[in-house]
């Protein structure tokens, strides 16, 4: 018998626990805990290395939040994202990353279309009501194996239009950033990877008065009117941060 091994994400541990009994009851399951995302990661990289890799997450999306609180609408893109593993979706996005064959699937209290979209583009296989029925939930999980995507009737209309809405969005910003010079591109990721002013002059051999002025160049090119938005606009756009570590930038000229 192939046996499933699934992964329960929730910081609510008697729900946790419950779920897991629940699951580990099914003759083909095995199933374990974990009461944060940082935990889960260590968790999915201790399993890794024994060779008993996970085969599906199943994520609070509520992971992290405080009792009672109405969690962030965080658009996609719309500034730096939170630390991989301190909320659900975040955690989604960390394990599409850092382990790729592992499916996962989120569960939430109430139906969100908003937050679903952003689940499924974070890497998220389905999203399924906290309350649903064991045999749904079972069904969704060999469904996912099966490279299905879950989500309720309920929620299709609502999540193809956020989908929709997102890609437009993420089009628009596209042709805006594709105005901007090669420099004034190099400049835009390093605001993006979070550099001010006077470490992007000395990344780039400028000066940070000719810094200042790409800066503004791309703030005007960009219509934006601040670089936290200019930096949710170019992460939208699919822009990536300058990789500090590995990136080399050579020097074109002397100080402008």
């Amino acid at each position: 018998m192939v046996r499933i091994r699934v992964l329960v994400v929730d910081d609510h541990r008697i729900f946790a626990e419950s779920l897991a009994a629940a699951l580990a009851a099914e003759p083909d399951v095995d199933v374990s805990a974990a009461g944060s995302g940082p935990a889960a990661l260590r968790c999915l990289e201790r399993a890794a290395a024994e060779g008993r890799r996970f085969d599906v997450l199943l994520v609070d999306a509520d992971l992290g939040a405080a009792p009672g609180a109405v969690p962030a609408q965080r658009e996609s893109g719309s500034g730096p994202p939170p630390p991989a593993g301190s909320d659900g979706i975040a955690l989604v996005a960390g394990v599409r990353v850092s382990h790729p064959g592992v499916r996962t699937v989120v569960l939430a209290e109430r139906d969100d279309p908003r937050r679903a979209a952003l689940a499924l583009q974070a890497g998220a296989s389905g999203w399924v009501a906290k309350d649903c029925s064991l045999s749904r939930l079972l069904a969704v999980i060999r469904g996912v194996l099966r490279e299905e995507t879950h989500l309720p009737p309920a929620l299709l209309t609502g999540v193809l239009r956020e989908l929709t809405a997102a890609r437009k969005h993420r089009t628009d910003s596209e042709r805006l950033v594709e105005s901007l010079t090669p420099r004034e591109h190099e400049v835009l990721r390093c605001m993006v990877a979070g550099l001010g002013r006077k470490d992007v002059a000395a990344r780039l051999f400028l000066s940070p008065h000719t810094v200042r002025t790409h800066m503004q160049n791309v703030l005007g090119k960009l219509g934006v009117h601040s670089t936290l938005a200019a930096v949710a606009l170019a992460r939208r756009a699919g822009v990536r941060p300058a990789d500090l570590a590995g990136d080399v930038v050579e020097r074109s000229g002397q100080l402008a």
